[in-house]
């Protein structure tokens, strides 16, 4: 088994999520006109965590959902097993809202664009801002760019950033690998 660097611990994990919290109640205010909205699978672990903190500080109800953005890919056909789509759990319009799209890692931009494609089902939202946990910085394919960074992390072609969750391995930690696990 491969054997991953720690670049980002327990402690430290938890303090970035809280910086990007409270940069994000600096620029969103209230979250009035606003909504959340993860981008499944991996963004949604992300989402979750910041959708609840930002609710428990405001005390208020801020709209959130999770997006599937499985078939509006750009290499979905290309895989040699069919791809499972996620559910889709939006139960409201973006039409003229100031919407924050999440995601966990941020590396050729390829995700984030089949996401803004998948958003138009729900409306023409007024604004997008792009929030992520890590952004590889190179290799990018699209021009993307994220306005909340958790982390920034140099890894070059071959190197693999994994987020480990909580949730799904019981902790939360970002590892880096020379090659994909």
């Amino acid at each position: 088994m491969q054997v991953g660097k720690t670049i980002l611990d327990r402690p430290r994990f938890a303090l970035t999520l809280e910086r990007l919290c409270h940069q994000l109640l600096e620029d969103w205010g209230d979250f009035s006109n606003a909504s959340i909205v993860g981008i499944q699978p991996r963004g949604v672990l992300l989402s979750n965590r910041i959708h609840a903190r930002l609710e428990a500080i405001l005390d208020q109800k801020i709209e959130y959902g999770k997006l599937d953005i499985t078939f509006h890919r750009d290499d979905f056909r290309r895989h040699e097993v069919p791809l499972s789509a996620y559910p889709n759990e939006i139960d409201f319009i973006v039409t003229d809202k100031k919407v924050l799209l999440i995601d966990d890692v941020l590396y050729t931009g390829r995700t984030i664009s089949a996401a803004l494609s998948a958003l138009q089902q729900y409306g023409r939202p007024s604004a997008v801002e792009l929030l992520v946990l890590v952004d590889r910085r190179f290799n990018r394919h699209l021009p993307v760019q994220a306005d909340y960074i958790g982390i920034t992390v140099d890894a070059l072609d071959e190197a693999y950033v994994k987020v480990h969750w909580q949730e799904t391995i019981g902790e939360d930690e970002i590892l880096m690998f020379d090659k994909k696990p």
